[in-house]
């Protein structure tokens, strides 16, 4: 396979499944490398997990074999899934496929640049702070980040245990309901996966009965940088689009973080005493940081969780079905800006990227991203969609609707 964006670890010699009949039969996928399956190695991005053979699948994996999908290989990501750029000191860096000077966004960086580049059908990644969402965004497919428990985890590598959720990337909204409609239900393997009745996503996506849907035009406005509010409001107006408060985004952003550094660095506790040296300097910082983290604030942290869901499905989609808002307040940034080499302003760059993801995350809600247009540089620009818990059947019917009055997701990157 030709691969020039770094996207792929491993390709199969044999596509995985080949020939089974069933709703995704001969769909062809890959998987970002953190998704285990029995017998086959899963590095998640890292030294320290390079060679590690698992002797388990992935429930999600298992379920995509039942439907006769195809597994071409593993895809790239960010170490340890601990990243929001796609930049890897161990794998080389993934390269965005409408410009390789620029990031795809990660952690599940070779999931969106394979879709992109067309390579695959789709794939499966994991968002925890914004890893499929910003992937989707800077590389222009389609990305649905579940609610909390809608998709099991077992067998894929965790990260933080009250954030990390599970879902497809694909080049329309439609194959990401197929996908979901797949993957989606309880499974005892994994304690906190759902019990909520697992809706008919494809054919939801048909209905197209007016949906609700809310923005916040001068928050946008003035946060966002002009080319990414144009697209984004634009796609507001398509979408008839009314007017709402917004969350407390930086708020909901920073107890995000206290949960992630603080689940992340106990995840990882045993390694950092043992090998500190074989994490990169970037992810090393992250986890070190999360040792800093009092035990009250953490548990603050989660304890205010329930009264900010309740705040956001109350006054921000006191009318509405859906929130709209950007996926990245700033156009796709370039690996330079915010590799290793970035300069003091790339912390801040860093910030801007995630800013409208993590607080998602830290809610449980689910939420859509999907191209609304291009920058100056070709680079795609992201509309972000979110609901309340489990109506990713909503989200899917707006963005294939999205879709279907407009031709952004059809676009191909150059060559």
């Amino acid at each position: 396979m030709n691969d020039p964006f770094n996207a792929f670890i491993h390709v199969e010699k044999e596509p995985l499944n080949k020939g089974k009949p069933g709703p995704l039969s001969g769909m062809p996928l890959a998987h970002k490398d953190m998704f285990y399956r029995a017998g086959k190695v899963s590095n998640c991005g890292s030294k320290i997990r390079k060679g590690w053979i698992a002797s388990e699948t992935a429930t999600a994996l298992e379920r995509l074999d039942a439907a006769g999908a195809l597994q071409l290989g593993t895809l790239n990501m960010s170490e340890f899934a601990y990243g929001p750029t796609g930049h890897n000191e161990h794998w080389g860096d993934c390269r965005n496929p409408w410009n390789p000077d620029y990031i795809t966004g990660g952690s599940s960086s070779g999931s969106g640049a394979a879709v992109a580049a067309r390579l695959v059908a789709g794939a499966l990644g994991s968002d925890t702070g914004g890893s499929i969402r910003l992937p989707a965004a800077a590389c222009g497919v389609t990305g649905l980040k579940t609610t909390w428990g809608r998709v099991s985890r077992a067998g894929a590598m965790p990260l933080s245990h009250s954030l990390d959720t599970v879902g497809p990337l694909a080049g329309n909204a439609e194959d990401c309901a197929r996908i979901l409609q797949v993957i989606a239900g309880f499974d005892p393997r994994d304690p906190i996966s759902s019990r909520e009745p697992v809706e008919d996503y494809v054919l939801r996506i048909k209905d197209f009965s007016r949906l609700k849907i809310a923005t916040s035009t001068d928050w946008i406005t003035r946060h966002a940088e002009p080319e990414v509010a144009s697209a984004v409001l634009a796609a507001a107006k398509l979408l008839g689009a009314t007017e709402t408060e917004p969350p407390d985004f930086d708020t909901l952003s920073a107890h995000c973080i206290t949960v992630m550094s603080s689940e992340a660095s106990a995840q990882h506790a045993r390694w950092m005493r043992e090998r500190p040296g074989d994490y990169s300097s970037a992810v090393r910082v992250r986890l070190e940081a999360g040792y800093a983290i009092p035990a009250a604030t953490y548990l603050e942290a989660l304890r205010l969780r329930g009264a900010w869901l309740e705040r956001f499905c109350s006054r921000t989609l006191a009318d509405a079905d859906l929130y709209l808002l950007p996926a990245m307040v700033c156009r796709v940034p370039t690996r330079e800006q915010t590799g290793p080499h970035g300069g003091a302003g790339m912390p801040q760059l860093l910030a801007e990227v995630t800013r409208l993801t993590r607080w998602v995350n830290y809610l449980g809600v689910p939420a859509l991203v999907l191209p609304c247009g291009f920058d100056a540089n070709g680079l795609p620009i992201g509309l972000q969609l979110v609901a309340r818990p489990f109506a990713e059947a909503t989200l899917l019917r707006a963005g294939h609707a999205f879709q279907r009055a407009t031709d952004w997701h059809r676009r191909v990157p150059p060559g």
